[in-house]
């Protein structure tokens, strides 16, 4: 999931979200930034609330609306209220049985609100997910979508994502879920909609929910309509990309 914008949501999305989310008990649960509308204290509270009723583990990264917007937070402390609420760790790794992942901060305060991966960051791609046991799902999550949003270091995190051998790049921002692979069977790049936002793009609020095996992956778009959420699209990939 991804674009929550608590301080600019649905009521109904918030209060249905994670019991939908539940229903398919995930091995993972991944939220790919802009969790807050404005890095506001009470929306960092709210989140919290939201992810801790969200089946775990739960993985999370920042995104552009996750810094303070015009004040000198952004320059001083930009990630103080994302790290004391959600996480301290901006680039956090996860491993569970089957699955390896690790999700990029990739939003530096000096952007406006294009993102960044560092040469730091490429490297902690090979590092982490290039050393996943054989076998190991390898998920890398970040907010920014390196197909489709200018990310200054697209370049060189493409080249670590195909060097690590990664299976999937989960991503946000955009707010209308999409899923693409480039050129190869794998990685496979899902971005999720905007989960609970109104802040809505030609499709309603929506996550996806993404199973994989080693015939393929399958994208299923939940979305919440009149009478709740609902499978709206159904994307399947064999190991072959097609």
């Amino acid at each position: 999931m991804s674009d929550l914008h608590l301080g600019a949501h649905r009521q109904e999305a918030v209060d249905s979200l994670a019991a939908d989310v539940a229903a398919s008990a995930p091995a993972l649960t991944v939220a790919t930034g802009d969790i807050t509308m404005r890095a506001r204290e009470r929306e960092f509270r709210q989140v919290r609330d939201l992810l801790d009723q969200l089946p775990g583990p739960v993985l999370t990264v920042t995104g552009n609306h996750d810094v303070p917007l015009l004040s000198l937070r952004r320059a001083f402390a930009p990630y103080a209220r994302y790290q004391r609420w959600i996480d301290e760790e901006l680039d956090p790794v996860l491993r569970i049985p089957g699955l390896t992942a690790l999700g990029l901060q990739s939003m530096p305060p000096w952007r406006w609100k294009d993102g960044r991966v560092s040469p730091q960051q490429a490297a902690k791609v090979v590092r982490v997910l290039g050393a996943a046991p054989p076998g190991d799902v390898r998920l890398l999550a970040l907010h920014h979508p390196p197909l489709s949003s200018p990310l200054l270091g697209r370049r060189r995190l493409l080249s670590a994502v195909r060097a690590a051998r990664v299976d999937l790049v989960l991503a946000g921002h955009t707010h209308v879920p999409d899923v693409r692979v480039n050129g190869r069977a794998r990685p496979v790049f899902v971005v999720a909609g905007t989960a609970t936002s109104r802040r809505v793009r030609g499709v309603g609020c929506s996550w996806s929910l993404i199973a994989v095996d080693p015939g393929g992956v399958v994208v299923r778009e939940r979305v919440l309509g009149n009478e709740g959420w609902h499978t709206a699209r159904v994307v399947t990939l064999s190991a072959a990309g097609s």
